[in-house]
């Protein structure tokens, strides 16, 4: 795939991810909830030029940084999500102002990332962007299951980190 349709894949994955969280949703325990992560990963790894041939040890490290800045963000917006349990025995979701703020700070950490490969002239592709993506997804979804099937989410609301208050919003309540 070219890098325009990459970027503009990247643009649309996370747009609809950031619209989706801060509305309260049922949270989807199937079994295909790191889906969508394995076809961002597949994609990303199909991409030539993941590494710079001419800066190879600069590339690799600049990756790290971009999938250890991933998963951060992905565990970052996961405990700061609010979850709980309604009668019925649904579990639902929705992200707090802390995980727009987790969100904001992974953007910024990974413009950190590429302004160093920038300084450093290493060839950067959004082959990296895009696992890095991937690597939030999944641990996200992960740590969201995780808090779900915790005895505590079940009976009542779970507090999220920055979450001060014990009511219950639903949308359209």
């Amino acid at each position: 795939m070219s890098g325009l349709v990459n970027a503009l894949m990247i643009v649309a994955v996370v747009a609809l991810v950031i619209v989706r969280q801060f509305r309260a949703r049922p949270l989807s325990t199937d079994r295909r909830w790191w889906l969508l992560s394995l076809i961002l990963a597949v994609v990303a790894l199909r991409e030539p030029g993941l590494l710079d041939a001419q800066h190879p040890a600069e590339s690799a490290a600049l990756l790290v940084a971009e999938l250890v800045t991933g998963v951060a963000t992905g565990a970052g917006w996961a405990w700061t999500t609010r979850i709980w349990t309604a009668p019925d025995g649904v579990v639902w979701t929705k992200s707090t102002k802390a995980s727009g703020a987790v969100w904001f700070g992974g953007i910024a950490l990974r413009a950190g990332v590429f302004a160093i490969g920038s300084l450093l002239g290493v060839h950067q592709d959004s082959g990296a962007l895009m696992l890095g993506l991937a690597g939030t997804l999944l641990v996200r979804g992960g740590i969201l299951l995780w808090r779900a099937q915790s005895p505590r989410s079940t009976s009542r609301t779970a507090p999220a980190y920055g979450d001060h208050t014990r009511t219950v919003w639903q949308e359209g309540a």
